[in-house]
């Protein structure tokens, strides 16, 4: 059975981009590998280094996790910093990390031209850690997008120079968990080909939308005049509300609405108001929930409790084997 290690940021609610992404692909793995998932609040701070309410959002994020399907007893379900050993491997993969080589990572460099004024440590050095996460449990495989995959060739190259450094062959060499050619595309609101947070709120529909704020965003989707003649091919803004009623709505709303369009008789207005509801009828289950979970703090403490346990079990050995390794004795 391969280990699968994977983690998410708590900077923001998720949104259908989120959940038919990285969301139903965890969903699946966890039936099939033995899966370590974790809320990765180290990380946000190289970005986000005064949260407002950084509990509050590791809690969000571990409630809709729980609310799509993530299950406890199937997968190890835990918060980053609960589990200390992660930070020692941080700290020792920076011994062998060279400055030259992470200062070449692209996401280093988009991240100082994304902010200047906040060109930490944490940020450099932020493919160690990922590589920290996932090889404190000796991983197999990780599930990365495009924007990930120099930081788990760096995860590759830390792995391997311990070995050599140390002459064993302690940690496996970590390969994608390749699953975005299953994945649904999920555009947004505002015309962009991908639904995201970071870019306009407002484009992007969360799992926790309350009805009468779904109705809004849908209905303040971009748009054109319509089409002129027959069959015209659509505007990305246009297409894009196409791609969610695929998705959303049923085949018979979705082949109407499209023909209307191509004989140039759609009326936009009534399309967003079947797609507004279609959407709210998807994310119902999710709404609800992501409220009767956020209520019950006792389950979520036992969750991170049983997470963080199943997860130091691991991690522990690792740490332990490690320090062996390199010469660390007790007197």
């Amino acid at each position: 059975m391969n280990i699968v290690v994977s983690g998410i940021r708590p900077t923001g609610n998720l949104h259908l981009g989120n959940y038919f992404g990285a969301l139903k692909s965890f969903i699946r793995m966890q039936e099939e590998n033995q899966c370590f998932f974790f809320i990765a609040d180290y990380h946000s701070l190289t970005t986000h280094p005064t949260p407002a309410d950084l509990h509050g959002n590791v809690k969000n994020v571990l409630v809709e996790f729980l609310a799509c399907g993530l299950d406890p007893e199937k997968a190890t379900l835990y918060v980053q910093s609960d589990l200390p050993e992660t930070a020692e491997l941080y700290l020792l993969l920076n011994m062998n990390a060279y400055v030259g080589e992470l200062e070449r990572c692209t996401s280093f460099k988009e991240k100082i031209r994304q902010q200047p004024q906040n060109v930490n440590a944490g940020l450099l050095t932020y493919p160690t850690l990922m590589a920290a996460d996932i090889i404190i449990h000796r991983a197999h495989k990780v599930p990365v997008g495009k924007d990930q995959e120099q930081h788990l060739e760096m995860t590759r190259t830390f792995a391997n120079r311990f070995n050599r450094l140390y002459n064993i062959e302690y940690f496996p060499e970590p390969v994608a968990y390749t699953f975005e050619e299953n994945l649904v595309k999920i555009p947004g609101l505002d015309g962009s080909l991908k639904m995201s947070k970071s870019e306009n709120e407002n484009s992007a529909i969360f799992l926790a939308d309350p009805p009468e704020v779904i109705r809004k965003k849908v209905m303040r989707a971009v748009t054109d005049a319509g089409p002129t003649e027959p069959n015209q091919p659509k505007p990305q803004a246009i297409e894009n509300l196409f791609s969610l009623m695929k998705v959303l709505s049923d085949a018979e709303t979705y082949d109407h609405f499209n023909a209307l369009y191509n004989s140039c008789q759609i009326r936009y207005g009534d399309m967003k108001k079947q797609l507004a509801e279609d959407v709210v009828r998807f994310t119902e289950p999710f709404r609800e929930k992501i409220l009767e979970l956020s209520s019950n703090e006792e389950y979520l403490r036992k969750v991170v409790e049983m997470g963080a346990e199943k997860a130091r079990i691991s991690a522990q050995k690792t740490i332990r084997e490690v320090r062996e390794i390199i010469g660390f004795k007790s007197f």
